[in-house]
C-alpha cells in the first residue's frame, strides 16, 4: 500500500489550505468524502505512458521508489525517494492559483542511522511537477528522470534518482526489462470493504548502480529497487487508522507486495505474488497472516519492527528483520519506514512501511 497520502493530508493542513476540523480528524481524514474528485472505478484499463504523468482531477498521487543497496564497503544500505501530489481542487492553472501540492520525501538508512529529508512546493511555477517524453518528477533539485526510451520500451524502464539532505546524498541508476505489474484486479486496488480503492501499479525489478554519500564519504553501491505508482480520492474508509506494507525481494526472483489496513476487526488486507517474469497473481485476502514479531522503542513509542509473514499455498514461512529498529522518518507527519531482511522458507530483502503509530 505504501501509499503516503496521509502525509499530503497533514501538510496542507499544516500551511492552512484545509480547514482546521480536517486536522482533527487524524488519519481517518482520508476516509471523508471524494468531494467532486474523480474516483476509481473498477474495470477501467490503465493506458501507458500516459499514466506515468499526473491525475489532476484526483486528490492525492505519489511516485514512490526505495532501495535496498549493498556498498563496495560491504554494508547494507536503503535509500527512498518519493514525490507527492495532492489537490485542493480537480483542476489545473497556471501560478499560484494552481491548487495542486507538492512533497518530496528522502531518506538514507545504515545500520545505525536513518538520515531523512523532506520539500514543500506548489504546482502551476515550475517548481515541482512530473512530464513525459521523456519522463521527469522532480522538486527543486531533486530528480527522476527517464531515459528517451526505444520504440515498445516502457519510458520508466531506465532512470535516474538524485536527492540530497543533511549529511546525505544519492544518485542512482535504475534499470529493467521486466513488464509494469499491475496490482489488484487489473490495477485496481481495494483498500477496505466498504469500497474504498485506488490505482495502483509496480515497477519491482530494478537493477540499481549507482553512488551515495554520508557526510563526505562517497560509497558505491549496487542493489535492487522497487517502483510504485498509485492515485486515488478517497482512499480509506473512515474506521482505518493505519497501515503495515511489505515489498519483497525474494533471493529465487519473485517478488510479493503485502498490505494490511488496521481497523478494530481483522484489518483489510491484500498480497500479490509476482512470478521471475512479472506475471502478478493477486492471492485471497485470507491467504495471507502477518503478526508482529518483536517491537522497539522507536521515537517515544513502540513499534512493531519485525514481523512474521505466512502464506501457505505458496510455502511462504518467513520472519523479517529491520536493518535498523530506528527507521523513523521525522518528516511533518511521522511514519516508519526502512530495508528489511527476510529470513525462513524464502530468503530475500525488501522495506517496510508503517503508518498511524
Amino acid at each position: 500500500m505504501n501509499a503516503k497520502c496521509f502525509v499530503i493530508l497533514f501538510v496542507a493542513v499544516s500551511v492552512g489550505w484545509l480547514a482546521p476540523k480536517v486536522r482533527a480528524q487524524g488519519f481517518a481524514g482520508l476516509g471523508t468524502d471524494a468531494q467532486g474528485f474523480s474516483v476509481p472505478q473498477r474495470g477501467h484499463q490503465l493506458s501507458f505512458p500516459a499514466d506515468h504523468g499526473p491525475h489532476p482531477d484526483y486528490r492525492i498521487e505519489w511516485w514512490y521508489v526505495t532501495a535496498n543497496l549493498q556498498g563496495d564497503d560491504g554494508k547494507r544500505y536503503g535509500a527512498q525517494w518519493t514525490l507527492f501530489r495532492s489537490a485542493l481542487g480537480p483542476v489545473e492553472r497556471r501560478g499560484f492559483a494552481d491548487p495542486q501540492i507538492w512533497i518530496g520525501h528522502a531518506a538514507l538508512t545504515t545500520s545505525t542511522r536513518q538520515l531523512v529529508a523532506e520539500k514543500f512546493g506548489r504546482g502551476g511555477v515550475g517548481q515541482a511537477g512530473v512530464t513525459l517524453a521523456p519522463f521527469r518528477a522532480w522538486i527543486d533539485d531533486w530528480e527522476m528522470k527517464g531515459a528517451p526510451a526505444a520504440p515498445g520500451a516502457d519510458l520508466l524502464s531506465t532512470l535516474t534518482l538524485r536527492a540530497a539532505g543533511e549529511g546525505f546524498s544519492f544518485s542512482l541508476g535504475l534499470t529493467t526489462k521486466k513488464p509494469l505489474v499491475l496490482q489488484g484486479d487489473h490495477g485496481y486496488s481495494p483498500k477496505s470493504a466498504e469500497g474504498q480503492a485506488s490505482y495502483y501499479y509496480s515497477q519491482p525489478f530494478f537493477d540499481v548502480d549507482g553512488t551515495i554519500a554520508i557526510n563526505d564519504s562517497r560509497i558505491k553501491v549496487r542493489g535492487q529497487a522497487w517502483l510504485d505508482r498509485e492515485w486515488s480520492s478517497q482512499p480509506l474508509s473512515s474506521q482505518q487508522t493505519g497501515w503495515d506494507w511489505f515489498s519483497l525481494h525474494l533471493d529465487n526472483g519473485e517478488k510479493v507486495m503485502a498490505f494490511r489496513l488496521r481497523d478494530q476487526q481483522a484489518g483489510f488486507m491484500s498480497v500479490t505474488w509476482i512470478s521471475p517474469d512479472g506475471q502478478p497473481e493477486p492471492l485471497p485476502a485470507g491467504s495471507i497472516t502477518l503478526n508482529p514479531a518483536r517491537q522497539a522503542w522507536v521515537n517515544g513509542r513502540q513499534i512493531p519492527v519485525a514481523w512474521h509473514l505466512r502464506i501457505p499455498d505458496k510455502d511462504l514461512d518467513i520472519m523479517t528483520e529491520p536493518l535498523n529498529d530506528q527507521s523513523w522518518m521525522s518528516t511533518f507527519t511521522p511514519y516508519w519506514e526502512g530495508p528489511i531482511a527476510v529470513k525462513g522458507t524464502r530468503s530475500g530483502q525488501g522495506y517496510l512501511e508503517m503508518t498511524g503509530y
